[in-house]
């Protein structure tokens, strides 16, 4: 069993792609695993025959344990049955090398392999007017670099798929050319990758109030902020917002939030941040993740660079990444990252809440619902939709004065959003 996310500890078989007897090439899928955070494909190394299944659809193993058996057709592989029925899986550690990239699991010399660990990869469904094209990542990668036309394409893959090698075959026999391939409806900012950081050294002063905060409170010293804030404004904005746009484009409240968020973030640098032991380590970018609810339980599917994107954006990639969430489709490194998180409540009609921060970043916002609320303004009682906000704080970073900041500084954008401009 391979090492398919990072905080994987064993995968379930969803269902085996291949069958006992199969023949398969390097970089075709051999299995769906199902881990932690979402079904993830397992794909061969290397060329061979799929001699003997292990664990089953349904079947669960830890990392390194083996779970089928490959070789060469006709092969012997009595000596290697029973020398696995005998033997403890082997640690997660040789699932995979120091870089996080797939490795060699340990054979027995002169036998066939135990199934090599695979290549992480989502499925793409390209949707089609009769139907859904299937793609591997690495093939829609190639066809739009080399602007090749899916749809002319046949798929030697599984159900249709279309894999690398067909991209292979359609360049060298001069596949259909096509501008570009379909772009998305929305137009992503040139932000690739988790955010740039940089590190300063931990003060001595820093270093003794991590340690005591550590041993008197628990692993993450936390304390909690909470603000009221008028949401008027911000309404008002999303529905001028929405007027003038499409039904699939139209913004949400929580898609405000996030921007005001990352903005208010560039301004307070040790929010934006981790504790690094022996360094903080100070974010250029605010990547945000934003809790989702999937049925197995939460996942924080992330958006890179908010403070570089518009509602309108992040709106559409907050959908798309909830979406592929929920349907278990998401890559490590959508849901990995963050560096500062939001857990919104409020469709619920959750009024205020905590919430626990997800290491390492040092803080988490949680939101609940804006409601009807008498006031009083200037002398007079009015009525004003009022949210409930409540930040996490990881004491060994952030400051009681730093967080109240923060949030004066994200209540001001939120009720004149023309702040977040400032």
């Amino acid at each position: 069993m391979p090492k398919l996310s990072p905080t994987m500890e064993e995968g379930q078989i969803s269902r085996w792609v291949k069958n006992e007897g199969d023949s398969f090439d390097a970089n075709e899928t051999l299995a769906e695993v199902d881990t932690d955070k979402a079904t993830m494909e397992m794909t061969a190394l290397h060329g061979g025959t799929l001699l003997k299944i292990l664990k089953g659809a349904g079947d669960t193993a830890a990392l390194g344990e083996a779970i089928a058996i490959t070789g060469n057709k006709g092969e012997d592989i009595s000596a290697l049955l029973t020398e696995i029925g005998t033997a403890k899986p082997p640690a997660a550690a040789n699932a995979a090398n120091g870089n996080g990239k797939s490795a060699e699991a340990p054979v027995a010399k002169a036998a066939p392999s135990v199934a090599a660990p695979a290549i992480p990869q989502s499925e793409i469904r390209i949707p089609q007017s009769d139907g859904r094209m299937l793609v591997s990542p690495i093939a829609a990668r190639m066809a739009a670099e080399n602007g090749l036309d899916l749809k002319a394409i046949s798929g030697s893959g599984p159900n249709g798929r279309i894999i690398k090698r067909d991209i292979e075959q359609a360049l060298a026999g001069g596949g259909t050319i096509v501008t570009k391939a379909a772009a998305p409806s929305f137009t992503p900012s040139t932000v690739v990758g988790a955010s740039a950081f940089r590190e300063e050294p931990t003060s001595q002063m820093r270093r003794v109030i991590a340690s005591r905060l550590a041993e008197s409170i628990g692993p993450i010293p936390t304390f909690y902020l909470t603000r009221e804030i008028e949401m008027d404004n911000v309404l008002s904005l999303r529905k001028a917002i929405n007027a003038s746009l499409s039904d699939d484009q139209k913004v949400s409240v929580n898609d405000i939030l996030v921007k005001a968020v990352a903005m208010a973030l560039q301004k307070h640098p040790f929010v934006n941040a981790s504790y690094q032991d022996r360094a903080i380590r100070f974010y250029e970018q605010a990547d945000i993740g934003v809790a989702v609810a999937i049925d197995e339980g939460l996942i924080t599917p992330v958006v890179r660079g908010a403070n570089l994107k518009g509602f309108v954006e992040i709106g559409q990639e907050v959908r798309s990444l909830a979406a592929r969430a929920r349907d278990k489709k998401l890559q490590p490194e959508e849901y990995t990252g963050a560096t500062f998180s939001i857990s919104n409540l409020g469709m619920f009609g959750i009024k205020e809440f905590t919430a626990i921060i997800n290491p390492p970043e040092a803080g988490i916002l949680a939101v609940g619902a804006a409601t009807q609320t008498p006031v009083v303004r200037d002398g007079q009682i009015v009525v004003r939709s009022i949210m409930n906000i409540t930040m996490s704080c990881d004491h060994r970073v952030i400051d009681g004065a730093t967080g109240a900041k923060f949030l004066d500084t994200l209540t001001k954008m939120l009720e004149q959003p023309a702040m977040m401009l400032a």
